[in-house]
């Protein structure tokens, strides 16, 4: 997901799209310790996206003091 796309959220939704990536990461981490995950890079996709959200929720919480 792009910053741009994350800043038009709202902080409500900025922490909604933070608890959907964390379960999706857990989930991939799963398939990965199974052994059912086919494409590896997804993981480290999701970390990227996850730390992404997690900054412009930052920047929004702290723009809003």
């Amino acid at each position: 997901m792009k910053a741009s796309e994350l800043r038009s959220k709202d902080v409500a939704g900025l922490q909604k799209e933070v608890a959907d990536l964390l379960k999706a990461h857990f989930g991939l981490r799963m398939q990965k310790a199974t052994q059912q995950l086919t494409n590896h890079s997804q993981l480290g996709k999701t970390r990227r996206d996850i730390a992404r959200a997690k900054t412009v929720l930052a920047q929004k919480k702290e723009a809003s003091k």
